[in-house]
């Protein structure tokens, strides 16, 4: 079959030689001739096969007809196979007769791909194998400790690949906060500058100063903790730029569990919704990885286990989730992980603060009132402290997912039953079309196609906007009066004045008895 497949490859080879005086090869020229057949069906084609072929030859030596005419360009197909052209060079030689043994820090999706395809998931080979060369790629410009494939995200016009990765040690963990922590100094800025231009003019008029105050603004978790423990890169097409996707905030989550929003592709794209999304699509697309992520990642059971050193068992009583790999973990029957009670989640779960751990919003609440003087205790006793949110523990079963509209939230399955020896057990998330895992002997992945949505048999009520304010309560001592006349105010005059008089002729009696 090998000397068949050589001979092929010889043969191809010799067609897609080029000429020297039209630059052409014979293998595209029949590629359009057929091409050209199959398109017109034309009749009696092999009697007509060399008027085919001067035509097409005519075509292509044809000039110009209308300088005016808008000339297209390559095609997108064609960039893109100029993009994906440079994934096939070999820029670094690799020793591979040496015995030193060299770390990779992204898996062979070659063998992830043929493991999903047993279950008819899964992306087509050439498209993985594309992927695995553009992940190559990031890892040499990016210093990773591990990276893997964590799925595709459809969008209107564009595509998502994502990457799930982890820096190496004292990498990757600034932040670019500066545009916000610069528009904040510069409205500083401005406001001192007005007040110091009103002067003493703003001091004898002073508007009424609001005595509410917003509530805490629940802080995000740090780079490498908690739902921002892993960073996420994306790109459109294998060979396009990676993109590093910004960290999470409790914000983002929270208001992206109260709207349903397609991806467009563009990630600087501004999300439209009520509640409004603090971000744009890029922010959205990260809040969403992060609650797939967080629901749908499991294991098969005892794959992990917790972390025998009392240190690591205070941090999880903290919550932060600290597990490992079982070294005695045994693989048991592929038949067994057709059941979901065989498998556990191993990815802290996000509160419905937006966070893997709670933070308490009182703490700040109490230390502004410790730190002003004219402040009564009895306000600080009416602080009721809330009760701190819990979610299930690490390495809790998928069987104990909540059913999604009466039915169970996964669906555990093997890919081939009539050869259940060469089978790979597949589980299949109800909640996230879209997420599947696979396990088969000692490996076990994760993979996500979809569009980035939810679940749902009922249509998508957005939330209404809260109602209109009401309102001031009119009156008589609010109510602006019409102006009175010239004469209104003559007999007022009158009046006041004849008043007083009374009052002055009352007075002076009272001063001669006291005399």
């Amino acid at each position: 079959m090998a000397h068949y497949e050589a001979q092929v490859h010889s043969a191809k080879a010799f067609l897609l030689q080029s000429s020297a005086e039209s630059k052409n090869n014979l293998y595209d020229h029949l590629s359009d001739c057929l091409t050209r057949i199959l398109d017109e069906r034309t009749p009696n084609a092999i009697d007509m096969f060399e008027n085919i072929s001067n035509s097409v030859k005519q075509e292509k030596l044809q000039p110009l007809q209308d300088t005016l005419q808008d000339q297209q360009g390559p095609s997108d197909r064609a960039n893109l196979a100029e993009k994906q052209k440079q994934l096939f060079e070999v820029t670094e030689a690799t020793d591979l007769d040496g015995d030193e043994e060299v770390s990779i820090p992204f898996p062979d999706l070659m063998d992830i791909s043929k493991c999903l395809e047993g279950g008819g998931i899964g992306l087509n080979r050439e498209e993985m194998f594309r992927i695995c060369l553009s992940m190559k790629q990031l890892t040499q410009t990016q210093p990773l400790v591990s990276s893997r494939f964590w799925g595709k995200v459809f969008g209107t016009q564009r595509d998502y690949l994502v990457v799930e990765a982890e820096f190496q040690e004292g990498e990757g963990e600034e932040e670019d906060e500066g545009s916000e922590a610069g528009d904040g100094g510069d409205k500083e800025e401005e406001e001192e500058d007005e007040g110091d231009d009103l002067g003493s003019e703003a001091e004898k008029d002073e508007p009424p100063q609001s005595q509410w105050k917003p509530p805490p603004t629940v802080p995000k978790e740090e780079a490498k903790t908690g739902a921002n423990k892993k960073t996420y890169f994306v790109c459109n097409n294998a060979g396009d730029p990676w993109v590093k996707l910004p960290h999470i905030t409790p914000a983002q989550i929270s208001i992206s569990r109260q709207i349903r929003k397609l991806f467009t592709g563009v990630l600087n794209t501004p999300i439209v919704s009520f509640p409004p999304f603090p971000g744009n699509e890029s922010n959205y697309l990260r809040a969403q990885i992060a609650r797939i992520s967080a629901t749908t990642q499991i294991s098969p059971s005892s794959y992990f286990q917790t972390p025998e050193d009392e240190e690591m068992d205070e941090e999880e009583e903290e919550g932060i989730g600290i597990i490992e790999p079982n070294p005695e973990f045994e693989v048991g029957k592929i038949s067994e992980y057709a059941d979901i009670s065989n498998w556990c989640h191993h990815i802290p779960y996000l509160l419905p603060q937006g966070r893997t751990t709670w933070w308490n919003p009182l703490a700040k609440a109490e230390d502004e009132l410790e730190a002003e003087d004219d402040e009564d205790e009895e306000e600080k006793e009416q602080l009721d402290e809330p009760e701190p949110e819990t979610g299930p523990p690490l390495l809790t079963s998928a069987a104990e997912d909540a059913k999604v509209d009466g039915m169970p939230a996964w669906s555990a399955r093997l890919s081939s039953n009539t050869l259940p020896h060469y089978a790979v057990a597949i589980a299949t998330s109800n909640l996230w079309p879209g997420a599947h895992s696979y396990t088969a002997g000692r490996k076990f992945e994760n993979l996500y196609i979809g569009w980035g949505l939810k679940y749902s048999s009922r249509p998508f009520n957005p939330e209404l906007p809260p109602p209109v304010q009401d309102e001031f309560p009119a009156g008589a001592d609010i109510t602006e009066g019409t102006d009175p006349s010239v004469e209104q105010e003559a007999a007022l005059k009158a009046a006041q004045a004849e008043a007083q008089a009374d009052m002055d002729e009352e007075e002076e009696p009272e001063e001669s008895d006291e005399d």
